[in-house]
């Protein structure tokens, strides 16, 4: 009785979680331009109408560059720090990880707010970089995480033994270390890459309108009235989450690199 419990109860929360999905997925083959469900006279219309029209192309564009390029960054600043907390030990340690988790400490907005008065203190209001800056700046606390996890799991015995054979620094670092991190610094990527690409707040107050990524345009798509081509661009944007992150379950240790899952050298 109790295990049929469990799997209802398991059954009836995927229920919850899959059914926006399943009726955003439902509403996006509407033959006709509305958003009913369910569905009238399906059809993959609106699928190649996201392709044809430039207003959708442009922001995917910009969202894409965008993700692409603040991942990279992230990843960028995170790595020399993680390195240097795992080497180090005390206070400025400390505050350096301090630092690293504080953009998601807190609240979106006031992250917002300030990268906008800091770009437009310097003119870089409205520029695609100012976004990419501000999100590669924001989404570092993600490859931060998992870089870190991946340095806790380095047996140092490894280390040492580099140096005893005359590895230095740099080849300790790029024969035993590096080869060892590039799978944790590809997920903390894959994490800032689809949380960039569906982030709103910062990229609305930093770039507003002059840059518009798909979250912006899907905004302020609903001004001017609902089409399926609003729940066609959720369905991709959660169809290329659920592949990203499948690929990272599929070819690597998905709970491990999400801290579930403790290394035998903790």
């Amino acid at each position: 009785m109790t295990r049929a419990l469990k799997t209802t109860y398991v059954l009836v929360i995927l229920a919850l979680l899959l059914a926006p999905l399943v009726i955003v997925a439902a509403v996006s083959l509407n033959g006709p331009q509305s958003l009913r469900f369910p569905p009238v006279d399906p059809s993959l219309r609106w699928y190649g109408e996201l392709f044809r029209q430039s207003e959708w192309l442009v922001p995917l564009r910009h969202s894409l560059v965008i993700a692409a390029c603040a991942a990279a960054l992230a990843v960028a600043i995170a790595l020399p720090l993680a390195l240097y907390v795992w080497e180090r030990r005390g206070i400025a340690a400390r505050a350096l990880t301090g630092m690293g988790l504080a953009p998601f400490a807190l609240p979106p907005v006031i992250s917002a707010l300030g990268f906008m008065i800091f770009w437009m203190t310097l003119g870089g209001y409205g520029r695609i970089y100012a976004t990419i800056i501000s999100h590669g700046i924001f989404l570092v606390t993600l490859p931060l995480v998992t870089i870190s996890l991946g340095l806790k799991g380095i047996d140092r015995s490894l280390i040492e033994a580099a140096r005893v054979m005359g590895a230095g620094r740099w080849g300790v670092f790029r024969t035993v270390i590096l080869p060892l991190l590039i799978p944790y610094m590809v997920s903390g990527y894959a994490f800032a890459f689809v949380l960039s690409l569906n982030e709103y707040i910062i990229a609305y107050m930093v770039a507003g309108f002059t840059v518009e990524t798909l979250p912006i345009k899907i905004f302020n798509a609903l001004r001017y009235g609902y089409t399926p081509i609003l729940a066609v661009v959720s369905v991709i944007f959660a169809a290329l989450s659920a592949l990203i992150f499948g690929l990272i379950g599929r070819f690597g240790n998905l709970p491990r690199l999400l801290g579930a899952e403790r290394s035998q050298h903790d």
